[in-house]
């Protein structure tokens, strides 16, 4: 009678226990969406079809293009890192992120064309481009196939070509985990020291309170993750593998800059130092340490970052050139 007893007393622990993780996981999941509102987020029709975006500042348009499991608020906050007064970020969501669609036959060669049907769609003649891990491989798609458009290139963290150093789980697996708001709840509040590597920390880092912070500010833009997840599959098995077909990397006409971390878990260095030997008006700001979020390094990136975009911009917005 004893053992009864004591079972129905850890069977009404653990049902509180869960509807506690229950109800904080939906109070959490709500805050997220209300933080999505509040970036105010507008979708905008366009030649390639509806898109997503936010704006931050004002000056000289630049393209902020997101990461992996981002969109336009990691855009955003992205933005509000490394840019300076006198730029004007536009945050577009990439295909299958947020409120813009997944078209059929989606390429970083198309998203490229999407980038400049946003443009036009925002009566933006020319704009620089901003892109983050794996943001990076349309970026560079851009550059190739619209240098009329593309006033300078700037690579952080990118994807780059050659061998990749993060291994593909299986795909019914990550279809799976992508979809549940749940299981990414649960990594990034009771797990965060597992994130840290998914996020790109390096293994023995030494994390300080304002690293915490920053990474923090950056796992914020995960949740919800399954409006983020046709996105998400689309960069890890199409978009991340097609910087390997064949890029003509020195026909890139506009000046790049490139900022890579010597001990970035996710992304080879030595990719990112072999991509600026081929491009021809490059040049590679290395970090020694910081792991794939450049941790430590805000400070230097932006002021490098707004350097560069100074000389090669007018801080004047550009009106769209006129077609005939």
């Amino acid at each position: 009678m004893e053992k009864v007893r004591v079972g129905w007393l850890l069977a009404a622990a653990l049902g509180a226990l869960l509807t506690v993780i229950y109800l904080r996981f939906r109070r959490d999941l709500r805050a997220a969406r209300e933080r999505l509102q509040e970036g105010r987020s507008r979708v905008v029709a366009t030649d390639c079809g509806p898109i997503e975006y936010a704006t931050l500042g004002d000056g000289y348009p630049v393209l902020m293009v997101h990461g992996i499991f981002g969109g336009f608020d990691q855009g955003l906050v992205t933005a509000r890192g490394q840019l300076e007064e006198g730029f004007r970020a536009i945050a577009p969501s990439r295909f299958g992120y947020l409120r813009t669609p997944l078209p059929a036959g989606a390429s970083p060669a198309a998203q490229a064309d999407a980038f400049e049907c946003l443009l036009d769609a925002l009566d933006v003649e020319r704009a620089a481009i901003i892109a983050t891990s794996a943001g990076g491989t349309s970026a560079i798609q851009f550059a190739l196939r619209h240098p009329d458009r593309c006033r300078a290139l700037v690579l952080v963290s990118s994807n780059a070509p050659g061998e990749s150093q993060a291994a593909l789980p299986p795909r019914p697996l990550a279809e799976a985990l992508f979809r549940s708001d749940f299981v990414f709840w649960m990594l990034t509040t009771y797990f965060r020291s597992g994130m840290m590597s998914i996020m790109g920390v390096p293994k023995g880092f030494e994390v300080t309170p304002q690293d915490e912070a920053d990474v923090a500010e950056t796992m914020g833009t995960i949740l919800p993750v399954n409006p983020r997840a046709d996105g998400a599959l689309f960069d890890m098995y199409v978009s991340n593998p097609d910087i390997n077909a064949g890029y003509p990397l020195e026909e890139i006409e506009v000046p790049v800059l490139i900022i890579h971390a010597v001990d970035d878990p996710l992304a080879s260095y030595d990719n990112a130092r072999a991509m600026v030997q081929r491009i021809p008006d490059a040049r590679l700001i290395t970090v020694q340490s910081g792991g794939h979020m450049l941790l430590g390094h805000a400070e230097r990136i932006r002021t490098e970052i707004a350097g560069f975009l100074r000389r090669q911009t007018s801080t004047r917005p550009q009106a769209r050139r006129v077609r005939e």
